[in-house]
């Protein structure tokens, strides 16, 4: 499947900032992420930042490396993004502030920019339209 030039220039970004994203879960901004973990968690926080950074650092490779693997990485970052999603919530729920986010109110305003971030992905790496293509083919069978 053929990508555009803005299909494949909105994935090499999302890879930019998911490398960055996690080389700083390891680095600079470690303890904000801490915040985002949720309580009922039942591993050290500090692990599970490390965790999450080294495979945001790994899935922001892949999506700019592996461009003959992108429909399958698109998703495989999709589910990432909605696994830490909880995070986001529990972040409001529990009132911390992290990245900038010291009000309810801009806890609650972050929430719907993880599904556009998903949407994004799947479009980006053309794994949505792979998806369709297959369902439609499938029903014509």
């Amino acid at each position: 499947m053929q990508l555009t030039k803005t299909q494949t220039t909105v994935r090499i970004m999302i890879g930019l900032f998911f490398l960055l994203a996690g080389i700083d879960h390891l680095t600079f901004q470690r303890t904000e992420f801490l915040a985002l973990v949720p309580n009922w968690v039942p591993m050290n926080p500090d692990i599970i930042v490390i965790i999450s950074g080294w495979i945001e650092i790994l899935l922001g490779l892949a999506l700019i490396l592996l461009t003959h693997q992108k429909t399958k990485i698109g998703w495989c970052v999709a589910f990432f993004l909605v696994a830490v999603f909880p995070g986001n919530i529990a972040q409001l729920v529990n009132h911390k502030d992290a990245f900038h986010l010291n009000t309810d109110l801009l806890r609650w305003l972050r929430l719907p920019f993880q599904p556009i971030l998903i949407m994004l992905v799947l479009w980006s790496t053309g794994a949505w339209e792979n998806y369709r293509e297959k369902s439609v083919g499938f029903l014509k069978k």
